[in-house]
């Protein structure tokens, strides 16, 4: 079996349980796993050297809408609310078809690699002119990233009083039985997957409460996750209120919608019962720091959640709301967040880059990835620490997240090579991005 030995960091960040950071640190993969991690490992297989690196587990995003990177800085929706926004967005997503989720899935997840993440989620609940969910994993087996894909849905257009166009809405028996056959064709439980499969209807603005409570019992039963956005700024919160007589966390659990198989998108203003809530079932959190700030939702309570046990981890969100897909540029938000928030002792950088990996995986349900242990998965991200984005740091892993830099020099997934020298390692960079532009000019009618 192939061996590579990755030698001589100036820090190995472990997530271990103890959080060990070894400094001049060895990691041996084997295959697809991490065979050893310490000093003077000796292979005679491939030879890394990582000298002034920091070597982190590969970064986990939990939450993004991968098609949006086609939908960029999009005029009428640059300086809007969360539902101006969608109501400028939805006409242009309405023209998507195959060609347009795979391309912008591919680039979206090739900015992702870039900024150091190894596992992604991606919450695709639309799906005009014959797209498919097939479509984005067809992208991501390209790519090499390991892949939760979502299979989302919208079911209340504008004529049953919901936000987005009937044009983009489906009936709620063809979404069951298209979840069925993405979950039966797709999903793997097993450790090491390179692709698991969630249901995820959009938001309670845009699907009935039969929907999402049918989808909770079909997750249960096939044995996946389900995610949603939730909470996520005043107006969503007002919607619940006025529609179902009811705050947002307790819509979601009286539905099926808490527990360690769930998480949501946002929670940016989850009280604390709500937070408790959570902390008791289990039910994780997809933060996404930098989304929120451009649409003027607000700072979520991590603080809170973290001290209360909820499980958090970050994401990007769409590249239409971002407007970028850095992850490691989101963790440096949420801990600047939170400061403002709550003073500059409310989160230190170390905890930032725990949430970024470690609170990842546990949202996601992976206990084999987020941490540099034997017998774990060989996703591993290699920070070339000798930029001038860290020069002059004392402290190279508390400088990663508050200096810099913001592109990986290497990424390693199950083992494989994704990004070498910082550069896409798995396809080309410069002809997807060309083909990028042109979907995107036709979009825009130009």
């Amino acid at each position: 079996m192939q061996e590579t030995l990755i030698r001589g960091a100036a820090a190995i960040v472990t997530m271990d349980d103890t959080r060990r950071e070894i400094a001049g640190g060895d990691i041996l993969i084997r295959g697809g796993t991490i065979a050893a991690v310490g000093k003077g490992l000796q292979t005679t297989g491939t030879v890394i050297e990582a000298a002034g690196c920091v070597v982190t587990p590969g970064l986990v995003n939990t939450h993004h809408h991968l098609y949006q990177t086609l939908t960029r800085a999009v005029p009428g929706g640059q300086d809007a609310l969360l539902f101006g926004w969608l109501r400028c967005l939805y006409p242009i997503w309405a023209q998507f078809g195959p060609e347009e989720m795979f391309v912008s899935a591919q680039v979206g997840l090739a900015e992702l690699a870039l900024s150091g993440c190894s596992l992604t989620s991606d919450h695709l609940y639309l799906f005009p002119n014959g797209a498919r969910l097939d479509d984005t994993i067809a992208a991501a087996q390209e790519v090499g990233l390991r892949f939760h894909p979502t299979r989302g849905a919208m079911s209340i257009g504008e004529s049953d009083g919901g936000l987005p166009p009937d044009s983009l809405v489906e009936r709620e028996a063809a979404i069951l039985e298209d979840c069925i056959r993405v979950v039966d064709r797709f999903h793997d439980p097993a450790p090491g997957a390179m692709v698991r499969v969630g249901l995820a209807p959009c938001s309670p603005f845009s699907v009935s409460r039969d929907l999402m409570r049918d989808a909770a019992l079909l997750a249960r039963d096939k044995g996946v996750m389900l995610h949603t956005h939730l909470a996520e700024n005043d107006e969503d919160v007002a919607y619940s209120l006025a529609k179902f007589g009811c705050r947002p966390g307790q819509y979601a659990e009286d539905l099926g919608w808490t527990g360690p198989d769930v998480w949501h998108a946002h929670c940016v203003k989850l009280d604390g019962q709500e937070i408790g809530l959570f902390a008791r079932s289990g039910t994780g959190v997809a933060h996404c720091p930098c989304s929120n700030c451009r649409l003027g939702s607000g700072i979520a309570p991590v603080r809170a959640m973290r001290d209360a046990g909820v499980k958090v981890g970050l994401g990007v969100d769409g590249s239409a709301s971002n407007d970028a897909g850095n992850l490691i540029a989101e963790a440096r938000q949420t801990l600047l967040l939170q400061r403002v928030a709550r003073g500059a002792d409310a989160m230190a950088a170390r905890e930032a880059l725990e949430i970024a990996t470690l609170g990842g995986a546990r949202v996601l349900g992976r206990d084999d990835c987020g941490q540099i242990l034997p017998g774990l998965r060989a996703d591993l991200a290699i920070w070339d620490m000798h930029g001038i984005e860290a020069a002059g740091s004392w402290d190279p892993v508390a400088a990663l997240v508050l200096c810099g830099p913001t592109r990986v020099r290497d990424l390693w997934v199950e083992g494989r090579a994704v990004v070498r020298e910082g550069r896409m390692a798995t396809l080309d960079l410069e002809a997807l991005l060309g083909r990028q532009r042109r979907l995107a000019l036709r979009l825009a009618g130009l």
